[in-house]
């Protein structure tokens, strides 16, 4: 049988994907469905930790821009983000697989703080790690969150779950003729402006030569397709692809 190509990923899943069509909120039929394919690829032994977005309940900078102090709406959002992962705890759970959720904000009576050690020591025994409360800083999105949180615990991927197949120059939903890229560098991402995380997420990756795939994951089985290898989404890494 083939081994998986990478052995300990994060998973990043936008708040909008618990949404599903109600696009707003959580959808616990799409956290199912996520789910079972989390499990999947936890079975064949890969190491996973997920970090979840808040943007399905709330988004930082859409108060800020509304006149709300800007930490402030930050740390709402962070509070999404706790929302939304015990919503996948729970549904992990309820399947079999083995979940700890730790948050950057301290809450004990609902998860555990945030260690980097212990972190990594639930992942060694087979458990699935869920990071909330984005870093616990304001100001910081939650793809920074992944790509830091990826650095600390020597993860080889980072796996970017969106509603699109892949980066492309232009909205492929509103133009038909829009150009996917099947590889892109750091620098290139950066320079054409794609919007995939913001700067700061990609510095971080550059720096620590993490990879990101981006893909589409209403495409049942994508996950464990990523972790094996397959050519699917769009490769994100340095000068050279593989």
């Amino acid at each position: 049988m083939v081994a998986p190509k990478y052995s300990r990923i994060v998973l990043k899943l936008s708040g909008e994907a618990l949404a599903g069509s109600l696009g707003y909120g959580i959808d616990p039929d799409v956290v199912n469905i996520i789910a079972r394919q989390i499990k999947e690829v936890a079975a064949l032994g890969v190491e996973i930790a997920i970090v979840v977005g808040g943007g399905n309940i709330w988004r930082g900078v859409a108060g800020s821009a509304k006149g709300m102090d800007r930490a402030t709406a930050d740390y709402m959002g962070m509070l999404a983000t706790v929302m939304n992962s015990l919503a996948l705890h729970d549904a992990l759970q309820k399947i079999g697989v083995n979940t700890r959720t730790q948050t950057a904000i301290e809450m004990k009576e609902v998860a555990e703080p945030y260690i980097r050690g212990r972190a990594i020591r639930h992942m060694e025994k087979g458990r699935v790690v869920i990071f909330a409360g984005g870093t616990g800083n304001p100001y910081f999105s939650t793809d920074t969150t992944a790509a830091l949180r990826a650095a600390e615990i020597e993860a080889q991927v980072i796996l970017m779950a969106k509603r699109v197949d892949g980066v492309y120059d232009c909205d492929p939903m509103t133009n038909p003729g829009a150009k996917k890229f099947e590889e892109l560098t750091y620098i290139e991402m950066l320079n054409r402006g794609l919007g995939i995380m913001d700067s700061t997420a990609a510095s971080l990756c550059m720096d620590n030569k993490i990879p990101v795939i981006v893909f589409d994951l209403n495409q049942y089985g994508n996950i464990k397709r990523a972790v094996f290898g397959e050519k699917i989404g769009t490769y994100i890494g340095g000068e050279s692809f593989g």
